[in-house]
């Protein structure tokens, strides 16, 4: 121990010297230069916003080191201050090398670092958290399109300035990350056009868009991160979208780089790799889909492009290829544990990828990959379409997939093969893209009696093998053989494979070597959140999802018997409740101990119109909340239908008078189905006994209720069709097939009244909701 001692006792010598050394520059504007090595001084209390968006720390010098001094913040807004009004950048480093940034404290910015040009620069220790995040638009019954995010273009730097991001490094060279901790924003780290860097040792974590991004980066080693919980549009159980938000982000031809041992888990994807755009040469495609138009005068001139050989040859190569993700945790996402496409000769070995909602693996389109030793377990609980379960892959060929573990996953391999457009695009052309050549060999498949999907409706069981294509002729050539299987379980089956697509089932073994990879950094990130384990951990309000430490408190929502409630998590007791005006009641409940259990505060109103004012607190926490209470009285009747709305509306209408519909009452309309149906909701007995099943159903509902003078607001969010009439006259008409979407419209009650409201509704397949709500328009 002694050496080690000895060490310590240096290093902590050499960081007092430092501190008496490097002169104190007290910080108290905008604008302020720093061209030598100092410690950041900053009065308690000083907010310094960006006026100009140029950094207010400027950093102008070459092999400088500046260090914060304790307790010093740089804040550029109020703590109130809404996330997505943050604007401005924290500190700027541009055209300078060699800068050392240690035990930084930055907040409150749209950017919190942009370094360009900043080849050698460290930033070692400091926080970065609470700087810009979206307002999300998605509530626990709804996802909304609007909350995606748009990875896919960055060359002019949109990320940073879209999305802003605690720490943004551009177009440098052997820079090093490690130790900082970002919580409560949107982006952690961002790398653009960055290469041989050492990223270490930092928690990127409870962000609502990506904990590390890489744009153009290649040969860096990515060590012993925490980037968990970087998620958006996801609620279990009744969607998950994950809307491109990822742990790790890998975009436009980053390659070689090395991710080792990080926890990557409950994101979006956990890991979100893509060649990029010039890469498969959609790019290429747009400019001449847009010169053959203005030339032909024709909209669809995919037919009459012809891709030159040179432009093969060109973009063929390039893509996200030749990295090695090894030793990390890849499981809970709401989308994709790992999704790498259009993309060559990666490795994926040792990592953990469990309950991921849709798909374990995701490899549309990428070839000569490596997947091994991995254990793969509980994929595909929240499946939809064609991916789900361990691995999927489209299009892929001259894959190894050996010595894996593959335990209940809905399908543990799934390959196929469809026409696409994409074929035709210039980087792709010259990749080889038939479901051919792939080798599954020495893998354990095990399918128990334990599954985690429940009861499995009709349909697809649960298999081993699937293969699609087989008439197209492009699906050949595989081998599956030495693998060895526990099926355990009556849906279990180990092949459905199509004709014309039957994989050999012997072979030689094939050989491999294990990548020599060494993890750098101190911390063991993978496994350290034991009790967060499971997507059910992930919960989200109006900012991105909750970090399990600060109080959460999520809206609240009507339920269909006329009951409001509000959730609140990470607090202690004593909590409390009052009506500071209204004719209301409230009780609560603490669901679970302390402090992860939430409190659920349940508010009750007389029927009529109700506005009421009331607040709840508990120590460290206090919120008041204002609303309108609308207790309404619906007659509602569910049914299924054969008929196609779209197609025969009368005739769709005339189900709801048929035995198998199921007529009740209700004092809201607030039907979060998720991938259920109406029977599912447990509105009533007999809506629970014969009630229709998911997709394929309707839903009809009117009232005439008297409401007060003034102008209201009517909302709809429906998956799929809505039509609303009010007093006789349509106001809202959303009568197609979409997904989550919120439909408005607004009406003035001249005099006291009763108004008339009839609503109809239908699901066609998939994931479903309808929410209809009326309020004062404000």
């Amino acid at each position: 121990m002694k050496p080690l001692l000895s060490l310590l006792a240096c290093i902590a010598v050499s960081s007092e010297a430092l501190a008496r050394e490097l002169p104190v520059v007290v910080v108290t504007q905008d604008d302020t230069k720093i061209t030598r090595s100092c410690r950041i001084s900053i009065p308690p209390g000083t907010i310094l916003a960006d006026r100009n968006t140029n950094g207010v720390l400027q950093i102008e010098a070459n092999n400088i080191t500046i260090e914060f001094a304790p307790d010093t913040e740089l804040r550029g807004a109020n703590r109130d201050t809404p996330w997505n009004e943050l604007a401005g950048i924290g500190i700027s480093i541009n055209g300078h090398r060699g800068v050392t940034l240690l035990s930084a404290k930055v907040h409150g910015f749209k950017n919190g670092v942009v370094a360009i040009n900043a080849s050698g620069l460290e930033i070692d220790g400091g926080d970065f958290s609470d700087n810009y995040r979206q307002r999300l638009r998605s509530t626990p019954a709804l996802s909304d399109d609007a909350d995606w995010m748009f990875p896919h273009h960055n060359d002019e730097t949109k990320w940073r300035d879209e999305y802003g991001g605690a720490l943004c490094v551009e177009s440098s060279d052997k820079i090093e990350i490690h130790g900082v901790t970002i919580r409560r924003g949107q982006n952690g780290i961002l790398l653009d056009r960055v290469n041989r860097a050492k990223i270490y040792d930092n928690d990127c974590s409870f962000l609502s868009g990506w904990g590390l991004a890489l744009w153009r980066s290649s040969d860096n080693i990515i060590s012993r991160n925490a980037l968990d919980f970087c998620v958006r549009g996801h609620v279990e159980g009744v969607y998950n979208r994950g809307n491109d938000s990822a742990g790790i982000l890998c975009f436009e031809q980053s390659s070689r780089n090395t991710f080792i041992e990080n926890s990557v888990t409950h994101g979006g994807d956990g890991f979100f790799g893509f060649a990029g755009q010039e890469a498969i040469g959609e790019h290429w495609m747009n400019a001449e889909r847009a010169r053959l138009r203005t030339q032909t005068g024709k909209e669809d001139v995919d037919d009459l492009i012809k891709v030159p050989a040179d432009e093969v040859k060109r973009l063929s190569p390039l893509g996200c290829n030749d990295n090695l993700l090894i030793g990390n945790d890849f499981s809970y996402a709401s989308a994709h544990g790992i999704e790498m496409t259009f993309s060559k000769r990666n490795q994926y070995i040792n990592n953990r990828v469990v309950e991921n909602a849709i798909c374990g693996f995701w490899g549309g389109y990428s070839s000569a990959s490596v997947i091994a030793g991995n254990n793969f377990e509980g994929n595909g609980g929240m499946a939809y379409g064609l991916e789900r379960g361990g691995i999927n892959m489209e299009h892929a060929a001259n894959n190894l997939i050996i010595d894996n573990q593959f335990i209940n996953n809905r399908c543990a391999l799934h390959f196929w093969w469809n026409p696409s457009p994409l074929l035709k695009f210039p980087g792709i052309v010259g990749t080889p893209t038939d479901v051919a050549g792939n080798i599954i060999w020495g893998n354990h498949f095990t399918i128990t009696d334990s599954q985690p999907f429940g009861a499995l409706p009709p349909g697809p069981g649960l298999y081993i093998l699937q293969l699609r294509g087989g008439k197209t002729g492009h699906v050949h050539h595989n081998l599956y053989a030495g693998n060895t299987l526990n099926l355990n379980e009556p849906h279990a089956q180990e092949l459905a494979v199509e004709p014309g697509a039957e994989p050999f089932r012997s072979g030689t073994e094939p050989k491999w070597r294990m990548p020599k990879a060494k993890a750098i950094g101190s911390h063991h990130p993978v496994g350290a959140r034991p009790s967060l384990r499971g997507r059910k951990q992930i919960l989200m309000d109006e900012w991105g999802p909750w970090d399990h430490e600060s109080p959460l408190f999520r809206p609240g929502v009507t339920d269909a018997l006329g009951e409001t409630t509000w959730d609140l998590y990470g607090v202690s007791d004593p909590v409390t409740a009052e009506v500071l005006s209204g004719n209301v009641t409230l009780r609560q409940e603490r669901l679970q101990p302390p402090p992860e259990g939430p409190v659920r505060l349940r508010l009750t109103a007389p029927a009529g119109v109700t506005e009421y004012r009331i607040k709840m607190a508990s120590p460290g926490f206090s919120r008041v909340i204002d609303g309108t209470s609308l207790v309404i009285p619906w007659d509602v009747v569910f049914f299924p239908s054969s008929a196609d709305p779209l197609e025969s509306l009368e005739r769709w209408r005339s189900s709801a008078m048929l035995p198998e519909a199921v007529h009740l009452k209700l004092n809201d309309l607030d039907f979060p189905f998720g991938m259920g149906g109406p029977r599912n909701l447990k509105l009533s007995d007999e809506l629970t006994r014969r009630g229709p099943g998911r997709d394929h159903f309707g839903m009809m509902a009117h009232t005439k209720f008297p409401l007060p003078v003034g102008r209201w607001r009517l909302v709809s969010m429906s998956d799929d069709g809505v039509r609303v009439r009010v007093n006789g006259q349509t106001v809202i008409e959303n009568w197609n097939i979409h997904g989550g979407t919120e439909n408005e419209a607004y009406f003035e009650q001249k005099t006291p009244a009763a108004v008339d409201f009839a609503i109809e509704y239908f699901e066609r397949d998939g994931a479903a909701m309808f929410r209809f709500g009326i309020e004062r328009a404000k």
